[in-house]
């Protein structure tokens, strides 16, 4: 197939019939081979049966039924394993999502671009969710690079090959696009069109805050130390040693200059504590680095990926590093 939609659906039984002739609608227009690829995450409701007289009246819709409710996340990694498409498009279930926007985000592929983002700019949702939403993408852009608007919109556009190596889980599906980018992909976004809630109930409440907050601290790891844990971690006990020495010589100067003994303040055993801390920080950054050493000799790959190689037209020998990837 050239195009494969992705979407993921837990108890949508009443926006599932709409959002499909509106993909239809669309997919009629498209000179380009699709399929329509539905994930039913463990629906309680009726949305699989909806989902399988979909299949059976139309041919470019398939449905993976997956055993129990595994989220979102879950359920867009099972999409990108089982789909076939050379561009691959995510959107959510509910209709809140514009089908129509599907061609506008396929147009912007074909400017060059490897991911295409959705931006809600007049996102239809209630201001105790646009809140944290704004606040969470200011600060993803602010420590991972990737600046977006909207990293929460689950309608995007992707290359195959930028996301074929991407292994999901948590809450990582809204952090495709910088996955792509630390492959060398070049990523965008599109204004889009957010339609109201009109059937069920939203999925998304509080508890996920923490969720993708923990999630973004993984990820921040990963971008500044996941090849170099040492330096992350042992920098983290050199610190706690400066400071600890520092506590240790004002608890000094007190008994020295002030007469203040050593028992009568918290500072040496703070001292010791956070001097404690760095030891742990050290302990904590080599056995990461093993760890790191183990994992990318045991998966036999180089952290790197060529994307072209150019030579002289008379040599056709392939290189040591070709014959091997």
């Amino acid at each position: 197939m050239d195009i494969s939609i992705i979407i993921p659906v837990y108890n949508e039984q009443d926006a599932i019939p709409e959002l499909c002739r509106a993909l239809q609608d669309v997919l009629d227009d498209l000179v380009r081979s699709a399929e329509i690829l539905f994930i039913d995450d463990g629906s309680k409701d009726s949305s699989a049966a909806a989902l399988d007289e979909l299949a059976q009246s139309d041919a470019r819709v398939q449905v993976l039924h997956l055993r129990r409710n595994y989220g979102q996340t879950a359920a867009i990694m099972a999409g990108f394993q089982y789909c076939t498409g050379d561009v691959i498009i995510t959107m959510d279930g509910d209709g809140q999502n514009d089908p129509a926007d599907i061609p506008r985000l396929l147009d912007k592929l074909s400017e060059g671009y490897d991911v295409v983002s959705g931006w809600r700019i007049d996102r239809n949702d209630r201001f105790s969710r646009r809140l944290p939403s704004v606040v969470a993408n200011r600060l993803i852009s602010s420590l991972l690079g990737v600046r977006l608007h909207d990293y929460g919109c689950t309608l995007k556009a992707y290359r195959r090959e930028v996301i074929e190596d991407v292994r999901l889980y948590g809450e990582m599906h809204r952090f495709v696009p910088i996955y792509a980018a630390w492959e060398g992909a070049r990523v965008t976004e599109l204004p889009v069109t957010h339609h109201p809630r009109l059937h069920g109930e939203s999925k998304y409440g509080l508890g996920r805050i923490s969720r993708v907050f923990l999630d973004l601290v993984i990820l921040y790891f990963i971008d500044r130390a996941f090849d170099r844990p040492m330096q992350f971690f042992g920098k983290l006990g050199l610190a706690c040693w400066a400071v600890a020495l520092l506590t240790f010589g004002w608890a000094a100067i007190l008994k020295l200059g002030y007469g203040v003994s050593l028992i009568q303040t918290p500072l040496p055993l703070l001292a010791a504590t956070i001097g404690l801390s760095g030891v742990l920080f050290i302990l904590l950054g080599i056995i990461a680095e093993v760890l790191t050493r183990i994992y990318f000799e045991a998966r036999g790959k180089p952290p790197y990926k060529i994307e072209r190689v150019t030579r002289h037209s008379a040599i056709a020998r392939p290189t040591a590093i070709e014959r091997k990837w």
